[in-house]
């Protein structure tokens, strides 16, 4: 979770609790019946429905979710591009070390992939392969906070219709009544409270960084299989920026440029692949001319 997220969660926090305390009856708010109907129901649910280990898993998923944050489909596009253009100045081999340095473990399996000199066919079969598992479990983790969204009311209307019985047993005790009126309507807050401000945002925040991690896997995916069939990095800098907004695109024709400078002046011309600066040079006027 970015800051500006970090301190929208903690204001919208704080004026929602600040709802009960400007009522003057702050401490009607808890009830530990009610608490223990939905929170006992929610875990015999919870464990039914679910293996331990898909339950663990699944909130390792979501801590994971909004504390590491993933990088851009635009810084995704810079590292590729850079790697391309080292792969033209170094050759193919030269990436192993770059492979080790890599953040992302998909980008780490492709580039090994490339280095071991795997068909196209190969790494594709591979990286999708890995993509689709990927998303599988996503889906499950998704699924599970879906299901505890769906259920967590059901257990305060539960906790309601527990609290009524109890009211409706000492219909002649008011002591009886007033110590079950708050179960009957407090058990229904929480369930509501548990469903819409935890659960369902947990399970929508899962299904958004799946969808972005899936499009950097996409762009690594194409990335490493350009790289591998020699495609002139203004070529590939065409292809990968059709997966950005408008706005992300921008400069990424300059960015390239700056790239194959760095890369140009670490080296002696008569050590440069043959042709490689007039290639690059005239795939710019052709970038340009478009």
């Amino acid at each position: 979770m970015n800051r500006k997220n970090a301190i929208g969660v903690v204001v919208s926090l704080l004026i929602f609790v600040a709802s009960f305390l400007f009522t003057g009856a702050a401490a009607a708010y808890w009830n530990l019946a009610a608490f223990l109907v939905v929170i006992s129901g929610l875990t015999a649910a919870m464990l039914l429905s679910y293996p331990m280990e898909h339950v663990r898993n699944a909130f390792q998923v979501a801590r994971n979710a909004y504390r590491n944050g993933h990088a851009s489909p635009s810084e995704i596009v810079t590292t590729l591009l850079d790697l391309s253009v080292k792969s033209k100045v170094d050759g193919v081999l030269s990436l192993e070390r770059s492979a080790a340095k890599a953040t992302s473990s998909f980008l780490r399996n492709g580039l090994a992939l490339l280095v071991d000199n795997y068909k196209e066919e190969e790494i594709r079969e591979t990286l999708n392969t890995e993509m689709a598992f990927f998303n599988l479990r996503r889906q499950q983790s998704e699924r599970f906070f879906l299901t505890m969204a769906r259920v967590a009311p059901a257990f305060g209307v539960a906790g309601s219709v527990i609290g009524l019985i109890g009211l409706l047993m000492g219909i002649n005790d008011t002591a009886v009544i007033l110590k079950n009126i708050p179960v009957a309507f407090i058990s229904t807050l929480y369930g509501l409270v548990l469903s819409n401000l935890v659960f369902s945002p947990i399970a929508e925040n899962i299904n958004y960084s799946t969808r972005v991690e899936l499009l950097n896997q996409k762009l690594v995916l194409e990335g490493v299989v350009a790289i591998g069939k020699e495609q002139n990095p203004y070529k590939l800098e065409r292809k990968l920026t059709s997966f950005l907004t408008p706005s992300e695109r921008e400069g990424k024709t300059e960015t390239l440029r700056r790239i194959t400078r760095k890369y140009v002046q670490k080296r002696q011309a008569p050590v440069e692949p043959a042709g490689f600066q007039e290639r690059l040079e005239q795939a710019g006027e052709v970038t340009e001319a478009a």
